[in-house]
């Protein structure tokens, strides 16, 4: 029977996104990522021990993790139970989820953020206004599917901008600090830095007037740095969680960019390997798929069922149920 299924594992065409790429000085296993996802389980705006298991059940061999996003400065949260990289004692709590996805052979990048306005008073230090680059308040009130009030944000002088630009370098530093035990230089370099753009997005009162233009600027500007990744949001995904269908096409940002390209926008196993194969991008990020799938990877190579994923518990703070528990595939059943 063990024979039968190493046969058929055989005979088997490797589908595109199983097929090893280069990504700079990083050699990927696979294309599939694990995307950002934040799971409001990080208590205190501190990364928890129950990380390492929801993280290390995702890695594999050569596999590419994107972290959760965290916040760089006291003044950057806008959700609750996010986690920072600003302070020590937040940097120490990364280190032994880091270590895990390293035994594994995982690559791992630290996404770094600020919520800007997308905040209120509550997350904010001293109950002071968010900061952002407009004091117009946002006009909605749901925030990761719920409920939200957002407070009147306070523009930035100038002479601010600087501070935040800090800020980002500091948590850069401290992620390295969480990922590399030698000590390292202030910048970390180009090639270990990538950034996520979502130009055609319309939530959170963030819509562009003119999305096509602005995406093809930043891909072309972005170039200038020489930057390793830009990870970019379907035009599909307007909203967080609904595909909606549309003309705009990432192709043109695709070509402009000379970096590794990741697409990420509710893809799935086939339409995933349709845009390898047809050189719409190098990698794709997957996000609910990979949390309800710890062993997406596997399950694709296999063409296996998938589990589905329980949207109620997406955004709770248990710290097993929805983020730990969900099963392996039974490969004796396969």
């Amino acid at each position: 029977m063990e024979e039968e299924r190493k046969e058929a594992e055989t005979d088997r065409a490797v589908i595109p996104l199983l097929i090893p790429y280069k990504m700079g000085n990083f050699h990927l296993s696979h294309r599939i990522v694990l995307a950002p996802l934040g799971r409001l389980r990080s208590y205190n705006f501190t990364a928890q021990p129950h990380a390492i298991l929801y993280y290390s059940q995702r890695t594999t061999q050569g596999g590419f993790l994107i972290g959760e996003a965290s916040g760089i400065s006291d003044s950057a949260q806008g959700y609750p139970n996010t986690p920072g990289i600003w302070t020590k004692e937040q940097t120490e709590a990364w280190r032994p989820i880091v270590n895990a996805v390293h035994e594994k052979g995982g690559i791992f990048f630290c996404q770094l953020w600020h919520a800007g306005r997308v905040s209120n008073y509550s997350y904010q230090p001293n109950g002071q206004a968010p900061i952002s680059c407009t004091h117009n308040q946002i006009k909605g009130d749901v925030s990761l599917g719920e409920a939200a009030t957002f407070s009147p944000p306070r523009r930035l002088t100038i002479q601010e901008i600087a501070q935040v630009v800090n800020d980002f370098r500091v948590a850069a530093r401290n992620a390295i600090e969480a990922e590399v035990v030698e000590a390292v230089a202030n910048e970390i370099g180009a090639d270990r830095v990538g950034i996520r753009l979502s130009p055609f997005a319309d939530y959170n009162d963030c819509g562009d007037s003119n999305p096509e233009a602005l995406s093809l600027y930043m891909a072309e500007s972005l170039n200038k740095y020489k930057i390793l990744y830009c990870h970019v949001i379907e035009p599909r995904m307007v909203t967080v969680f609904d595909k909606q269908e549309t003309k705009n096409s990432l192709l043109p940002m695709r070509k402009a960019f000379r970096g590794t390209f990741v697409v990420a926008g509710g893809y799935n196993r086939n339409d995933g390997s349709k845009v390898i194969s047809n050189n719409g991008a190098d990698l794709v990020a997957f996000g609910r798929l990979f949390l309800a799938n710890p062993d997406l990877p596997r399950r694709f190579e296999l063409d296996a069922c998938l589990n589905k994923y329980d949207r109620s518990m997406f955004y709770t703070t248990d710290p097993v149920v929805g983020y730990t528990d969900y099963p392996f595939l039974d490969e004796s059943s396969t």
